[in-house]
């Protein structure tokens, strides 16, 4: 085994219509058989992708975009919110009418019964709203955040907590992470446990929250799909992903 290659989800492996196309299962599914480290860098929960991983045999992920890594089943490395300027991020945003959502491992939970906002954005992952519990963070490590606003409201949050970092996912909302919390730092901690250098590291994307691990990698892929943001940053830039983007640049990188 000398090389290890990670891949995002949402817009990756997963097409428009949140799918996984045959031809990238195959394609994983031989990459595996060559003997290549294959792991998910995503911005999800686990419980958000427990049935691809079973789907795919893969059973190492960066998760929330680097906030909770587990190695063949194995927690390794966890980096939960700061509470101290989360709570006052939740005083302000209520101030301001923003919704909040809360996620750990194993659940999330909203500070509102309903909001449109939400409603709209977990249904573009096909998830439903989540239940409405205002004090779960108080019970339970949280290791990601959302915020919902329109774009360019998040903009008074980065501002103002410089020790939080915020990334847009969807029209309705962003992600809220520890301050230098990114997927390039989770697969760091996976690759000390694989014995490789960065160099050997591969990292296929499409989002804004892809760019740490694009630029941190020896080569990082983005999909056709991805925005020019994104895509400035691509060592390999493949087709979309529901055009073979996966299978297409796998073969043109020489890894099948």
């Amino acid at each position: 085994m000398s090389k290890v290659v990670f891949f995002d989800i949402d817009g990756t492996l997963l097409d428009h219509d949140k799918n996984l196309p045959v031809e990238t299962k195959a394609a994983i599914r031989q990459l595996q058989k060559n003997g290549t480290y294959v792991a998910i860098a995503t911005g999800r929960a686990p419980f958000m992708f427990e049935s691809l991983r079973k789907e795919l045999s893969i059973d190492s992920y960066v998760s929330f975009n680097g906030q909770y890594v587990v190695f063949e089943n194995k927690v390794i490395y966890t980096n939960p919110l700061n509470m101290e300027p989360f709570e006052r991020l939740l005083h302000d945003a209520s101030l301001r009418s923003h919704p909040i959502v809360y996620l750990n491992e194993e659940t999330m939970k909203g500070n509102v019964p309903h909001h449109h906002f939400i409603e709209k954005s977990m249904e573009s992952l096909k998830f439903t709203h989540p239940d409405f519990e205002a004090d779960f963070y108080k019970e339970k490590e949280i290791y990601q955040s959302l915020l919902f606003c329109e774009e360019g409201q998040e903009d008074y949050f980065r501002e103002k907590y410089r020790d939080l970092h915020f990334i847009r996912w969807h029209p309705y909302s962003v992600d809220i992470l520890p301050g230098g919390g990114s997927k390039a730092e989770g697969i760091k901690q996976m690759i000390k446990q694989l014995g490789f250098a960065l160099e050997d590291v591969y990292a296929f994307g499409d989002g804004l929250n892809d760019i740490e691990m694009i630029q941190a990698v020896g080569t990082g892929v983005v999909m056709g799909n991805a925005t020019e943001a994104v895509k400035k940053h691509a060592d390999f830039l493949t087709k979309d992903v529901s055009e073979q983007g996966i299978p297409y640049a796998l073969k043109e990188l020489g890894l099948l």
